[in-house]
């Protein structure tokens, strides 16, 4: 099984890397898997990977799953 979790892309570099926000903490990620993305967008990180970008609401859902706030 494969775990992946939602962060806000703030920052693309050069180097197809961005700057990710998770729940307030910053990483950076490889954007090899996704050239497509966008500052702004929100993706799924996987091992130092964004692997999929995915719509704001889906990544808010997740994020209130977590504080346990399932409607």
């Amino acid at each position: 099984m494969c775990l992946a979790i939602p962060g806000k892309v703030r920052k693309i570099f050069d180097d197809r890397t961005a700057e990710i926000e998770i729940g307030g903490i910053v990483k950076n990620a490889s954007l090899e898997l996704i050239p497509q993305v966008s500052v702004g967008d929100y993706v799924l990180l996987h091992a130092g990977f964004a692997i999929e970008v995915i719509d704001r609401g889906k990544a808010l859902e997740i994020f209130r799953a977590w504080e346990g706030k399932v409607d």
